[in-house]
């Protein structure tokens, strides 16, 4: 099964501001919770390209890490960029982000399409901890952004 999750957000920043920081793969850090110990092992991550690989580790439950590699597909400067899981703990991983100026700000929106291995204990390991994790993890970077940029 093919889950979704979407997530919008109205930042009190200019498009120029929140491209800069979004499509800035050093950034992640600071808008994933502590807890998942999130680390790019990439060493180049300037500028934002279609084709760039990047690879992180990142800690998903205790004692349970990944190395996640994911691909910048398409890149839409100041609109929209999109990245891929092409190793990782996903069978399908499929993040579109895209920005548009609203009056005060911008809005941003995730959209993530994402499928888990192992067929039907899959879809029970997102039911039971997979999309409320997730969840947690949006909400967190919900709230650091909101502190970081004001809501509006």
């Amino acid at each position: 099964m093919i889950y979704v999750l979407r997530q919008q957000q109205n930042l009190r920043i200019d498009l120029a501001t929140a491209w800069n920081f979004f499509s800035d793969p050093a950034n992640l850090s600071l808008i994933t919770p502590p807890e998942m110990k999130f680390r790019i092992l990439t060493k180049d991550t300037a500028g934002m390209y279609a084709g760039q690989m990047i690879h992180y580790r990142i800690k998903l439950m205790p004692l349970v890490g990944f190395e996640w590699l994911t691909e910048i597909t398409h890149v839409a400067d100041g609109v929209r960029f999109v990245d891929e899981q092409r190793t990782g703990p996903y069978a399908i991983w499929h993040h579109e982000h895209h920005f548009r100026t609203v009056a005060g700000g911008v809005e941003m929106t995730d959209v993530i399409h994402y499928k888990l291995p192992m067929g039907f204990l899959g879809n029970l390991a997102n039911n039971l901890i997979v999309a409320p994790k997730l969840k947690k993890i949006f909400d967190y970077r919900r709230e650091v952004l909101k502190q970081k940029f004001g809501a509006l």
